[in-house]
């Protein structure tokens, strides 16, 4: 095949190519069985007409329309690899000659398509990047001592007024008029959640049991889900969580440990496991911010556009134009950052395993509640595999990336960000530092999250992956 590429703008191109029928003969053969399995010609069986009789009777223009309705999405394929295209999005595809017969002519086509700007990565060596200090203070390893203890907290009945954290027994009642469209008992609500209704939290607090209180609101569910209504809530009891002493027994009942100071130690050293993660994402911010500081990268007008739009009409927000100009430059942050990613990553020749991507879908599988192979499997059916390929790669990329980089905390000292991004000294360790990087990869990816239109790089279908499950309302409100 012979392929041509005319620039016309850094993010749109041209591309030529010219097919001849020894390429084209497969699916030629293929139209002519497809045709001859289609029409009744009298003296022949259907499906056994020879080709020469489709040509008399037919003509070869309904087979090469065939041919080439057949084999132009992989020829247009070949045709971008050859030229080492990088599509962002479907091509407008001209057909400029088809073969005349089954042995004469050729297939000529042009395609105008939106593509990855060449970007050049810069060397990242002596490259200085700060970031906060690892501290662990002692108020933040009392917070996480307390949070352990309420889990082993029990709840007391109290007689004073609720207050944010208490835990309330409710009855609810919601009338639309002199309707009443709801109601529930009995149900126990944590003040400040926020996991019901808008105003609930206000409304209860200051209540003592046995008190009554009525507050107007948005019902947020059933059949008069966004209607106004006046909410009737009585507190029947008020109870707050009693904490177990943070001593030696509470050590030896919530842990494997047999004295408050270990628990301590213990949790001091998680915590600052904790911080280095938070030091390696800001180290990733710091290095991307960098990099788009540097580096020039166009956006392609028309992806931004098509997926801008597809966005506010998903919200069904296609004239607010303040929030379309909020997701256009949301939509334009997030492209050039992932462009550069895609870079980073064949910069630096990432490939991804099948067994390194299985082993990211089961963690991702974590984060929406759901069993792995359920997760796999819708995946693998919504088509958004390229999408999580991509997503592993990016991620790798970054941390080479912050290998060529001298990180240090703000009191000068060099952070030791291995347990992350590792040190590959060897193919051993290289996997095992991959490894890791799955467990941070969607902290890292978390600013760079960017679907690309069906047909591009990391493209997924329309079927997409369920949302993260939010705090379920307790009732149908």
């Amino acid at each position: 095949m012979k392929t041509a590429v005319e620039t016309l703008e850094p993010t749109k191109v041209k591309l030529t190519a010219e097919v001849e029928l020894d390429d084209l003969k497969p699916a030629i053969d293929k139209a002519y069985k497809t045709i001859a399995g289609q029409v009744n010609i009298p003296g022949f069986r259907k499906g056994k007409i020879p080709a020469a009789i489709i040509n008399q009777r037919i003509g070869f223009g309904p087979v090469i329309e065939q041919a080439i309705n057949d084999s132009l999405p992989s020829l247009y394929g070949r045709a971008a690899q050859q030229e080492n295209l990088r599509p962002l999005a479907q091509p407008e595809v001209e057909i400029t000659e088809i073969p005349t017969s089954a042995t004469e002519g050729t297939l000529k086509f042009n395609a105008i398509v939106s593509v990855r700007p060449k970007i050049e990565i810069p060397s990242l060596d002596g490259l200085n990047i700060e970031v906060d200090n690892a501290e662990v203070s002692d108020e933040e390893l009392n917070a996480q001592l307390d949070a352990l203890r309420e889990r082993f907290g029990t709840l007391v009945g109290t007689d004073r007024p609720a207050a944010e954290g208490d835990y309330v027994v409710i009855d609810l009642s919601a009338k639309i008029g002199d309707e009443e469209v709801d109601s529930v008992s009995g149900i126990s609500y944590q003040i400040g959640s926020g996991n019901m209704l808008e105003g609930l939290d206000e409304a209860l607090t200051g209540l003592s049991a046995g008190e009554t209180t009525t507050f107007r609101t948005n019902l947020v569910g059933g059949a008069h889900a966004g209607e106004e209504a006046d909410v009737t809530v009585t507190a029947t009891a008020v109870k707050e969580r009693e904490l177990p002493d943070a001593d030696d027994d509470f050590a030896q009942m919530a842990s494997e440990f047999d004295t408050i100071d270990e628990l301590k130690d213990d949790i001091r050293e998680q915590l600052a496991t904790n911080v280095v993660a938070q030091q390696a994402v800001s180290a990733r911010t710091k290095l991307m911010e960098h990099l788009q500081n540097i580096v020039e990268i166009p956006v392609p007008a028309e992806v931004v556009e098509q997926t801008v739009h597809q966005h506010l009409e998903q919200e069904n927000r296609l004239e607010d134009d303040a929030h379309r100009a909020e997701v256009t430059e949301q939509t334009q942050a997030g492209l050039r950052e992932q462009m550069l990613l895609d870079t980073l990553a064949e910069h630096y020749g990432v490939k991804v395993s099948q067994p390194e991507l299985v082993d990211y879908m089961i963690q991702m599988s974590r984060q929406y509640g759901m069993e792995p192979q359920q997760f796999i499997e819708l995946v693998g059916k919504s088509g958004q595999v390229p999408a999580l390929v991509a997503d592993v790669a990016r991620s790798k990329a970054v941390a080479l990336a912050l290998r060529q980089t001298s990180v240090k905390d703000a009191s000068g000292n060099v952070v030791d960000l291995t347990p992350i991004i590792g040190n590959a000294e060897s193919d051993a360790e290289q996997a095992e530092a991959e490894q890791r990087l799955f467990e941070a990869a969607r902290q890292m990816n978390e600013s760079a999250e960017f679907n690309t239109l069906d047909g591009g790089e990391g493209a997924a279908s329309n079927e997409t992956l369920p949302e993260s499950p939010a705090n379920p309302a307790s009732i149908n409100f």
